[in-house]
This record gives C-alpha cells, structure tokens and sequence, in this order.
C-alpha cells in the first residue's frame, strides 16, 4: 500500500514539472504568465485542483500537502509556478513563507525558494 502512495505522491511531482516546464518556468527568459495559464495547464494534467478555491483557503500548504499528497518537491515546484504569475506580492510573500516554513520543518531546504525572499 505505501508503494502506491509513493508512486502517486510522485506523479504529482513530475506533473507539476511539466506544467512548470510548459509555463517555461525552466527556459533561459524570465517567465511571463497569469494564473489563468496556472489553471489552465493545472486542468489539463486532471490534478483535480480548483487553484481558485486553494488560493482562498486559510492554510493552502496543508490542504496540498494532507489532502492532495503534495510531495515537498511538488510543494516547492507549485511555489515556483505561483511566484512568477501574475498572483498580487503580498499574496506570494504570504504563501512563500508558509511553504518555506513546512519544508524547512521537513529537512527539504529549498535554496531556490529561499532565494526567492532575498531577491524581494
């Protein structure tokens, strides 16, 4: 039973690099999209996540990661997404912070999140 976990926390993982990558999160170009393209692409991988609904939530991290198995790779890859769009600042500052603050509580330092509150 836990394989199956694995494998499915997994394939969250790699279908939040592929709409990372489609985004052109991953290019030599700063990118440039809305979270209309987020949803969009969110839709077309069937992730069954109305990104609207967790943007509104009062703890998305956890939602994500009890009730959808974000893995901390998805997590962090979903962060990415989120602080190039076009999401209000102080949005981003505020789910940035309760991701770091769940990953870093993990043991999964991510040096690119962290990076992303020195570089504002």
């Amino acid at each position: 039973m836990e394989d199956i976990l694995l494998r499915e926390i997994d394939r969250i993982g790699e279908m939040m690099l592929m709409i990372a990558r489609r985004l052109g999160l991953f290019g030599k170009k700063k990118p440039d999209y809305s979270l209309s393209n987020v949803r969009e692409e969110i839709g077309k991988e069937d992730l069954e996540i109305d990104l609207d609904t967790v943007l509104k939530m009062e703890n998305p991290i956890c939602y994500l990661v009890e009730e959808k198995k974000f893995s901390e790779r998805a997590l962090e890859t979903f962060m990415e997404i989120l602080f190039f769009s076009d999401m209000e600042e102080s949005r981003k500052k505020a789910l940035l912070g309760d991701a770091l603050t769940y990953l870093d509580s993990k043991g999964y330092i991510s040096f690119k999140l962290h990076s992303f509150i020195q570089d504002n």
